[in-house]
């Protein structure tokens, strides 16, 4: 996945779509090598995805 999944990316994505991002770029991570660019990447996707998915909870109403 070496790309970073930017904030206007994940814009218009629903939550399950977010977390299925999530947990890619989390697998992305581990199976990088400690200080790749692969790693760095998956790392600031994570916090992206993360953001996005917080931003959405918060705008859900609950019931």
């Amino acid at each position: 996945m070496s790309k970073i999944f930017t904030a206007a990316a994940l814009d218009g994505r629903s939550i399950p779509e977010l977390r299925t991002l999530f947990r890619k770029a989390h697998e992305e991570m581990v199976a990088s090598e400690a200080g790749s660019v692969d790693r760095r990447n998956a790392i600031a996707s994570i916090e992206n995805i993360s953001r996005a998915i917080a931003q959405r909870s918060a705008n859900t109403p609950t019931i």
